[in-house]
């Protein structure tokens, strides 16, 4: 292929990386880099959050709390709000108010919803920023000074309410109450009209060898599903004709206005999609490519209008561009409500600050996070989270350390030092297993944390508390204390139910960090011995107090709420 605008990313950008084969490796493919840099899709601000709004954002931010256990040097995890766009432009009219304010007041809903759910994000960008609006001009005279963008007449299918284009493949016919027949979107069911006008146009024709070169490295998209379903996309070849980028301001006035043009403004889409360059810092980049990128799974569907964009239009804008596509994209499925779609037609969408009201932000941010999963939708229902938040939270964990620290049998209110002739005597063979499940725990749940699995990571945490509730019942610790003559036997038990509680509460931190803090606090655990490596030292040699305090890590649910 001759060197060109596209041949830097062919021939330098994208090859010169080096990239590990394996694809069992997935999550160490970006080991070798000092920083982690992770997103969410920017949340548009035409409606209130979802439980799907934040169940995206809890899987960024318990990646990028797992990044820092493992002290990465720098993390940087974006998210925010995209704020243009005559969808925008009509939810202020309806709310008669000024787009500005609208946006401000749905901007500051999500703020929040991540503040009460410990989204702890670095960056939060807001399309409607100065500095953002700056980095769309310089993306776009990037675009244009390199040839990918151009002037011309557009004409087709236009959908007010999705603000796209469509082509014949996106639409369908229905037949209205009086029999006339109409077209309308397939994927959203809304009315289109033919649309003539001048804009500009962007061109992703040029782009089919680009795109299939960032996919020869299938880890570009995962979960692996979605990476086969994308290229057959972009082989077969219908998504990338020719798009349109700008829009008449006479018709979307509330937007980026495209620089040198009076007449036009930056199409919603390519506005937003530069606010993960806006959080990099660009032009003056500080961080690039992301390493991860987190979006739903509709990103995939030919006949979405939406979310096409991360996966064909946005490394096209950014080979257009001379900058490197994402390292990898991570698409998870959807949440359903009681066996069926959410949506606000069947009145079953479920907030998130209303769902907490009956099982805390810890214990609903616990639940979606230990039942969602990426590769198929996951289901919500009210007595499902009752049912795994009592057993797992408040009597698994919250119960075990309950007894393990109350005066019953802890009358000296210490984490007692490890005793090895002791443990041999005593413990070492109804608790063999249970510190083989320990010592696996740094390993396996790492990988399962690092493939976005953390369905699975929980899983052998709970199978490990389950062993130690087996393990302290098995000794009896209460019976223990009554006698003298047990208390090296009872010291022991308490050690190894305790190391459990330590191992498990730092492995839980990216988890559920509003529990997991409480209790290594109770344990008093230093924070500075609070990270991945610190799972790895097994049975500290110091005997230390316990938190005086009493903690209650998780009260249970009621059955009548």
């Amino acid at each position: 292929m001759p060197l060109s605008s596209r041949g830097l990313y062919l021939n330098k950008s994208f090859l010169g990386r080096s990239r590990p084969g394996s694809r069992r490796n997935w999550s160490s493919a970006i080991s070798s880099r000092d920083d982690y840099f992770i997103t969410t899709p920017i949340f548009y601000v035409n409606s209130s959050p979802h439980i799907g709004h934040l169940y995206t954002s809890l899987l960024a931010d318990a990646a990028q709390r797992f990044q820092r256990l493992l002290c990465k040097k720098d993390v940087l995890f974006m998210t925010g709000t995209d704020e243009h766009g005559s969808k925008i432009q009509q939810a202020a009219a309806n709310f008669k108010t000024e787009p500005i304010d609208y946006c401000d007041k749905i901007s500051s809903e999500y703020k929040d919803l991540f503040k009460e759910f410990g989204v702890d994000y670095s960056h939060f960008i807001r399309t409607t920023n100065k500095n953002h609006i700056n980095a769309v001009h310089h993306f776009w005279n990037q675009l244009l000074a390199r040839g990918h963008i151009y002037k011309g007449q557009y004409s087709g299918w236009y959908c007010t309410a999705d603000e796209a284009f469509l082509t014949d493949t996106q639409l369908t016919e229905v037949t209205n109450p009086d029999g006339t027949k109409v077209k309308v979107s397939a994927e959203s069911g809304r009315p289109v009209e033919w649309t003539e006008e001048t804009n500009y146009k962007f061109k992703l024709s040029s782009m089919q060898d680009d795109l299939l070169h960032w996919l020869k490295d299938e880890r570009v998209v995962y979960p692996d599903k979605f990476h086969k379903q994308l290229v057959g996309w972009v082989k077969e070849g219908s998504c990338l004709q020719d798009v349109s980028v700008s829009r008449p301001i006479s018709r979307v006035r509330w937007g980026v206005p495209v620089p040198g043009s009076t007449d036009q403004t930056v199409y919603v889409w390519l506005d937003a999609l530069v606010s993960y360059l806006t959080a990099a810092g660009y032009p003056d980049l500080c961080s690039w490519p992301p390493t991860r990128q987190i979006l739903g799974k509709d990103i995939l569907n030919e006949r979405n209008i939406t979310h096409r964009f991360h996966g064909v239009y946005w490394p096209a804008f950014l080979i257009g561009a001379g900058l490197e596509p994402p390292s990898s994209l991570v698409v998870h499925s959807h949440w359903t409500v009681d066996d069926e779609k959410m949506s606000k037609t069947l009145g079953n969408v479920v907030s998130p600050v209303v769902a907490a009201k009956d099982f805390s932000a810890a214990g609903l941010r616990y639940f979606l996070l230990r039942e969602g999963t990426l590769h198929s939708d996951a289901n919500y229902s009210n007595e499902k989270v009752l049912r795994k938040l009592n057993a797992e939270l408040a009597d698994t964990l919250g119960n075990l350390l309950n007894r393990c620290t109350g005066k019953t049998v802890n009358a000296n209110q210490h984490f007692p030092a490890f005793n090895p002739e002791h443990y041999k005597q005593y413990c070492e063979k109804e608790a063999s297993g249970l510190v083989e499940s320990l010592q696996r725990i740094p390993d396996l749940v790492g990988e399962h944390y690092g493939n976005f699995n953390y369905y699975k990571g929980v899983d052998v945490i709970i199978s490990c508390l389950h062993e130690a509730n087996k393990f302290f019942e098995t000794n009896q610790p209460w019976k223990l204390r009554k006698s003298a003559d047990c208390a090296d036997h009872l010291n022991c038990v308490l050690h190894v139910t305790m190391e459990t509680l330590r191992v498990c509460g730092i492995a839980l931190q990216p988890i559920v960090p509003q529990i997991a803090q409480p209790l290594l606090d109770k344990l008093s655990i230093p924070l500075a011995e609070r990270s991945w490596d610190d799972m790895r030292r097994l049975s500290v040699n110091e005997t230390t107090s316990l938190l005086s305090d009493n903690v209650v890590l998780y009260k249970r649910v009621l059955a009548n709420k």
